[in-house]
């Protein structure tokens, strides 16, 4: 576990299953466009609690790292930051979050990014991490921006958010 002031980051537990399902709903709008399989993945309890599941293999089998970040005080989750798409040859790994509408622009990300790419760097021995975000992103651009993270390019149709058009995506990098 990582704490920044009043949050932590942790994985994802069984007990957790409520809580996420919760967010989502909450933030469902928010999520819908660049997280529609997390959406897709948590739409009943029941759905979470395997959600869950896979998540804790995916970390096991060093796949892909979801944590989730909480309140300290009342341990609600209010977002979620993953290290995934880990090529071990090369050593990359892509970060991906999202942090619920109450949290936004608070700099909650900013440091949750800075804490996991200490995490990325030190134990799972990666040199080099990415955020990947689209140029409207201004609040991800910015997270990247705040931690180091250099553009290095536009993706050409890198994502195809659900029924619609693949979208240009901007690629930034922090090489350690």
């Amino acid at each position: 576990m990582i704490i920044i002031e009043n949050v932590c980051i942790d994985k994802l537990k069984p007990t957790d299953a409520n809580q996420l399902h919760q967010f989502i709903i909450e933030n469902t709008e928010r999520l819908s466009k660049f997280f529609p399989l997390t959406l897709s993945s948590n739409e009943t309890f029941e759905k979470s609690v395997e959600y869950i599941e896979i998540k804790e293999r995916e970390i096991q089998q060093k796949v892909n790292f979801t944590f989730a970040i909480r309140e300290i005080e009342t341990q609600k989750i209010i977002g979620l930051i993953i290290i995934k798409k880990i090529d071990w040859t090369n050593r990359i790994g892509e970060f991906a979050y999202c942090i619920g509408n109450d949290f936004e622009g608070k700099g909650m990300i900013s440091k949750a990014v800075k804490a996991l790419s200490s995490f990325a760097c030190d134990e799972l021995e990666l040199k080099t991490l990415q955020i990947i975000a689209h140029k409207t992103n201004f609040g991800s651009i910015k997270v990247a921006e705040n931690n180091g993270f250099i553009w290095q390019r536009t993706l050409i149709d890198e994502f195809t958010p659900t029924n619609e058009l693949p979208l240009d995506m901007e690629l930034y990098e922090l090489t350690k």
